[in-house]
């Protein structure tokens, strides 16, 4: 692989603006239409000489054979020795596995039939608790395409303070809410004291049978049934899925609650096209390698410590935090997959908001700030309101417009000369222009893609995700390490659980301390 390194280290990147002016094409040669989202990559470094330069870095690292043992339900993740088989549940992977996956789905199909049917009493609310890749993937499907005329309103909880709970206990009925636990192993701390405080809830509140109200989503159905819960109320979803990974399989039910079978068949749908496309496409027309080779890229050869995930959309408001553990919980590592520590930076710090309340706050630094970040727009053409709809929606046009300038202002940027003769046209004085010219001055050559969404199906955001799976896999065979655990959660957990049993303290003076003061001003309450 060094060899493979050294030629990428050696390639002298342009500026965006010379590469749009040598290369006519290239427009054409870096959009590419997949899912029916337009992806724009024109505005980054690409050339081919780099994509020729990571096609043989791929090659060096088996990034095929890699791909191949993925989808052939391989254990690739290699600390765990298990297999990583969230596209099983989309149908893609091995027949056992995918066979496996269509019977838990009509399990959980049967299931949203029997609270239709009243089985669980007069359902109207439901109550999700998770946390992690549990909470995060409902909610943010949720979010998006939960239709408000729903039977059913759905609540996610994760957070374990109870402010959190009592907010949803605040505005629901104990005896027509539906609780649904959330748990690959069934030993998540803080899942299981929010879903003990749940039951104590519907038990005060009249609810006779409070047990008979939950749902367990588990790969560990054994503990399930160890808690209290019967085992026709107990949703399996294979081991080798992970929690981040996991928004597909059982612990969807609450996205199958609130948007239907024939949405939440379309979001696997949409994610299996994207599936398809990263098994067969050519690595210079692959979506998800592209956006892992980019952030290898500015990663690694440009010491990008960060990376926006800017959404364009109010309803994609969870999307950065949503993106933000499924990489850097997959990528964070610094050992390799052989035990030894990595040759390079991995995983950036993924972080974002929606346009355009981003661009009133942290834009500032993507535009003139020091650090280079690289950057993904993503624009939805048909908003979800008509608000100002004659002769057009004004409110969406405006965010579009904003969106696209932001990608040209990165990469344009402002020249002294420009706005120095700007100023003189206004009337300034000499002295003034002299004085504030360096301060309007933007760098410009930042990079961005811009992915252009027609509107926000079912279908467009399971591809939109499965991009984002992908990409991230492409950046673990890059850079060898396991993209499918995550061992660096498990030390905090049993730290927090020696210090609530009174030995975790004296480990350090700066915690005993703390701990002293926090339980005298536990006493003074």
């Amino acid at each position: 692989m060094n060899k493979q390194w050294a030629a990428i280290e050696a390639i002298e990147p342009r500026r965006l603006t010379e590469l749009f002016r040598v290369q006519p094409d290239r427009l054409s040669r870096l959009t590419i239409e997949e899912a029916g989202i337009r992806f724009d990559f024109a505005k980054t470094h690409l050339d081919p000489a780099l994509i020729d330069a990571f096609i043989a870095l791929a090659k060096a690292r088996d990034f095929t054979g890699a791909r191949e043992a993925f989808f052939a339900g391989k254990p690739v993740n290699v600390t765990e020795e298990r297999a990583a088989e969230h596209p099983a549940e989309r149908g893609q992977g091995i027949p056992d596995s995918v066979k496996r996956a269509r019977q838990l789905h009509s399990r959980m199909r049967a299931l949203i039939d029997a609270i239709e049917a009243d089985a669980f009493g007069p359902i109207q609310q439901v109550l999700h608790i998770g946390i992690g890749g549990s909470a995060l993937g409902p909610q943010l499907l949720i979010d998006v395409l939960g239709d408000e005329a729903s039977r059913y309103d759905v609540a996610v909880v994760s957070n374990v303070d109870g402010a959190a709970l009592q907010a949803v206990f605040d505005r629901f009925d104990p005896t027509a809410t539906l609780v649904v636990m959330a748990s690959k192993t069934f030993t998540t701390m803080e899942t299981l004291l929010n879903a003990r405080s749940a039951l104590t809830w519907l038990e005060e509140g009249g609810v006779a049978d409070p047990f008979g109200r939950v749902i367990a989503l588990t790969a560990s159905p054994d503990r399930a049934l160890e808690f209290g819960i019967d085992e026709t109320r107990i949703l399996p979803f294979a081991e080798s899925i992970g929690g981040r990974y996991s928004l597909w399989s059982a612990i969807g039910l609450p996205i199958l609650i609130s948007v239907g079978w024939e949405n939440f068949r379309a979001l696997l749908d949409g994610a299996a096209d994207m599936d398809q496309h990263f098994r067969v496409a050519p690595i210079p027309e692959n979506l998800p390698v592209i956006l892992g080779l980019l952030g290898v890229w500015y990663i690694d050869f440009w010491d990008a410590q960060s990376h926006a995930v800017l959404p364009y959309s109010q309803d994609l408001e969870l999307l950065p935090a949503y993106l933000q553990q499924l990489d850097m919980e997959s990528n964070g590592k610094s050992v390799a997959r052989n035990g030894k520590p990595v040759e390079m930076p991995t995983a950036p710090v993924v972080w974002g908001e929606p346009g355009t309340n981003g661009q009133h706050a942290f834009h500032q630094l993507l535009h003139q700030g020091t650090p280079l970040i690289p950057a993904d727009f993503i624009v939805v053409a048909k908003g979800h309101t008509e608000l100002g709809a004659e002769p057009t929606d004004q409110h969406q046009e405006l965010l579009v417009a904003n969106a696209l300038a932001q990608t040209q202002a990165l990469m344009l940027g402002r020249e002294a000369a420009e706005v120095e003769a700007e100023m003189k046209t206004a009337g300034i004085d000499a002295a003034t222009v002299a004085r504030v010219v360096p301060f309007r001055v933007f760098s410009g050559n930042r990079p961005s893609t811009t992915m252009l969404m027609p509107e926000l199906s079912p279908w467009h955001l399971g591809a939109l995700i499965a991009l984002y799976e992908h990409k991230i896999f492409v950046q673990g065979v890059i850079w060898g390490i396991n993209s499918f655990d995550q061992w660096g959660v498990e030390l905090g957990k049993k730290l927090a659980n020696d210090i609530l049993a009174g030995t975790g303290a004296a480990r350090d003076a700066s915690t005993a301390g703390l701990m002293a003061l926090y339980d005298g001003m536990k006493k003074k309450r």
